[in-house]
């Protein structure tokens, strides 16, 4: 199955042919791998450019990742946020994280088919990861409490990127509560300011300093 990544190239026109190239390869995989396994609905596969890779490069808009910056994709599933970011920021460093081990079956997969030597994808729980990053990413994991306790450890104290070190997380709906449940201090960021389009409509990219 063939996609237009078109709508990618609008909204970010610094991206190279190559990198267009790429998103258009890994729809495809994802597309392909979906027949096999439920990565997303396959009622929604249509719509993959828009609602799953714009969604994920939500987060670029939000804050471009220097170089050498280093990132978690925690509960990655097809490798969402994470693929479309090493995309968009190959000299940044991912590592990408599920504890189900044939989705990440399927994203090391579409990392070999890209060619993306800036991510790695490991079957683990983040808890088990033995190291610090720059930022950790995800798309609506958990409730955002639940989420801070698994990764504040995971975070490193410097930073040098423009947003402080800690968590970029993708998600939707009415947040106050949930937001107002966790020591830190959250920034969410309206995805319709950046992509003025109905599918996302009350969703965000939440940013979460962490402290500890």
């Amino acid at each position: 199955m063939k996609f237009d990544l078109s709508i990618v190239a609008q909204h970010f026109p610094e991206f190279t042919p190559d990198q267009i190239a790429k998103f258009e390869t890994y729809a495809s995989a994802i597309a392909e791998w979906n027949e096999k396994i439920n990565l997303i609905s396959r009622s929604d596969v249509e719509n993959l450019p828009k609602r799953h890779i714009l969604h994920s490069l939500a987060i670029a808009k939000t804050m471009a990742f220097k170089p050498d910056t280093t990132v978690i994709d925690v509960g990655t599933g097809g490798g969402f946020p994470g693929v479309p970011l090493a995309i968009a920021f190959p000299e940044t460093r991912f590592l990408l994280v599920d504890s189900i081990g044939k989705k990440i079956k399927v994203v090391q997969d579409c990392i070999e088919r890209l060619g993306l030597e800036n991510a790695v994808a490991i079957q683990c729980r983040v808890e088990e990861v033995d190291r610090q990053v720059d930022f950790i990413v995800a798309r609506a994991v958990t409730q955002l409490p639940k989420f801070m306790k698994w990764i504040r450890k995971k975070v490193k104290r410097s930073c040098f990127n423009d947003l402080p070190n800690g968590v970029l997380y993708l998600k939707g709906g009415e947040l106050s509560e949930e937001l107002s449940s966790i020591k830190e201090t959250p920034e969410p960021y309206p995805i319709r300011n950046y992509f003025d389009y109905d599918e996302f409509d009350q969703k965000y990219v939440i940013h979460v300093p962490v402290k500890r």
